[in-house]
């Protein structure tokens, strides 16, 4: 797909139609709950209509998995300090939030800029983002467009500046113009067999077969109460009275060749139960989720070989989902750069590129394996005290571990 110029406000408005969907979707609006009133015997039947909001559960699990770890940063001593200076405030939760939208929604886009002399980020709502992208693929501009009390506002970022737009009082009309020192938004985006500039959401891969899960368990469970309820059959001359209305706990007198019984359906639950379990493992296999982490399978005394194996198509999605992550991100680090060197902190190019993000996969580990691994690592003079806490399974806060370590009388070098 190609956006050109002149057309992107119609393709933008199919892009915004498209986030809500999705959005209005992870908020319970299913295809289940458009199933019209039947008709049983002769009277209006309102049929279930169970939601399953698994997509929830599993865009939550792609994202703590790749994410839910902070992520580290490595390189140049200097380059990372002024880095990490950057993430403190409030960066954790940025890109959480970044990781989650793109899973959701396929795209999310970050605006970076100085308040307060901080340097920071906001994200724009993805049903609000408009790239515009030219007939040459590249990207040029972006519109953020929301609606608040019937009044539209429009924020146009360009390279340079970003102009502010309102039709308040019925012309649309320039409200400002602002100096723009980072330039455009970053695109964060996931994988499109179709689309190299915008991503695809993964609730794309789950809705159908969620919709046929919704389908055959309120189905089944409409079967159940009106089908499985018995017809009372009376064979053969009753003798006396009529057939009462409620059986339970009644008497029936009928002749020596008479018989009673309940006509019923019969249920096959062995059938429901296969097709609920198979589109189940289809589900978890399509999204790679370990059916152990959704409560599926029962597993005990599993070695770390075992979990790796267990984990492997989920390392695999995080892997890729990484890869399109950082891409993002080390836009976002070009951005912090001009930022630091408008403040007067400058560094070399070789020293720049040195800087790299790990991310930390959210698999099962044994505290125990990470304690001894890193003791040997210790040992063997492999690793440092810093790293060591890093990687604890016991350390929350590394800096404020530091500076105890360092009053305690041990080696170690204290940032300020």
């Amino acid at each position: 797909m190609r956006t050109y110029v002149p057309i992107c406000r119609i393709i933008f408005s199919i892009l915004c139609v498209y986030s809500i969907d999705r959005g209005t979707y992870l908020a319970g609006e299913h295809a289940i709950n458009k199933r019209p009133p039947e008709m049983f015997n002769n009277k209006p039947f309102i049929p279930r209509k169970i939601v399953l909001q698994y997509a929830k559960r599993l865009l939550e699990f792609s994202t703590a998995y790749l994410i839910g770890n902070k992520i580290t940063l490595t390189g140049n001593e200097k380059v990372v300090d002024a880095v990490t200076a950057i993430y403190k405030n409030g960066y954790d939760k940025i890109d959480f939030d970044i990781v989650h939208n793109v899973n959701r929604f396929g795209n999310s886009y970050e605006y970076t800029y100085v308040k307060d002399g901080k340097i920071t980020s906001k994200l724009i709502d993805a049903a609000d983002s408009y790239p515009v992208i030219d007939s040459d693929n590249e990207y040029i501009a972006f519109v953020e467009s929301y609606t608040i009390n019937n009044v539209s506002f429009y924020n146009v970022y360009y390279q340079d500046r970003v102009e502010k737009y309102s039709d308040a009082g019925g012309e649309l009309h320039l409200k400002g113009t602002y100096n723009n020192l980072t330039g455009l938004p970053v695109i964060y985006r996931n994988d499109n067999p179709i689309d190299d500039v915008f991503g695809r959401s993964d609730l794309e891969d789950y809705i159908t077969i969620l919709d046929s899960m919704e389908d055959l368990i309120s189905k089944s469970v409409d079967a159940f109460y009106k089908y499985i309820t018995g017809i009372p059959i009376i064979k053969g001359q009753q003798l006396k009275g009529e057939l009462p209305t409620e059986t339970v706990g009644a008497g029936i007198n009928l002749d020596s060749d008479a018989d009673f019984y309940y006509a019923q359906n019969k249920f096959d639950h062995a059938a429901f139960e296969t097709l609920y379990k198979h589109l189940m493992t289809s589900l978890l296999d399509v999204s790679c989720t370990p059916a152990v982490s959704m409560g599926k399978v029962d597993i005990s005394n599993l070695s770390e070989v075992s979990i790796k194996l267990l984990f492997s198509l989920a390392n695999i999605r995080a892997m890729i989902s990484e890869k399109f992550i950082k891409e993002g991100m080390k836009q976002r680090h070009d951005k912090f750069r001009r930022l630091l060197e408008m403040q007067g902190k400058r560094f070399k190019d070789q020293e720049w590129d040195t800087l790299d993000i790990t991310f930390q996969y959210a698999m099962p580990q044994s505290e125990k394996d990470i304690i001894d691994n890193l003791t040997k690592l210790k040992e063997m003079g492999a690793i440092s005290i810093e790293s060591i806490l890093v990687h604890s399974p016991y350390t929350t806060d590394v800096n404020s571990e530091m500076v105890r370590l360092s009053s305690e009388g041990a080696k170690v070098r204290v940032d300020s």
